[in-house]
């Protein structure tokens, strides 16, 4: 799977972060980076994009 962030919706949040931090990473510019493309707890990446509060999260 391919995830992606928009950094021009990203706030920040960190929750993405918190359920997956081997895929996200909330850096010092304040928005979610991408560190990978698998979850290495086997989290469901579609279900974090879906808990994004401002929905800038994309799997493909």
């Amino acid at each position: 799977m391919k995830v992606s962030v928009d950094v021009a919706t990203c706030v920040g949040c960190g929750l993405c972060e918190q359920s997956c931090p081997e895929v996200f990473q909330v850096q010092g510019d304040g928005i979610a980076h991408i560190l990978g493309h698998n979850c290495l707890a086997s989290h469901n990446l579609k279900e974090i994009a879906d808990s994004c509060p401002v929905n800038c999260i994309k799997v493909e």
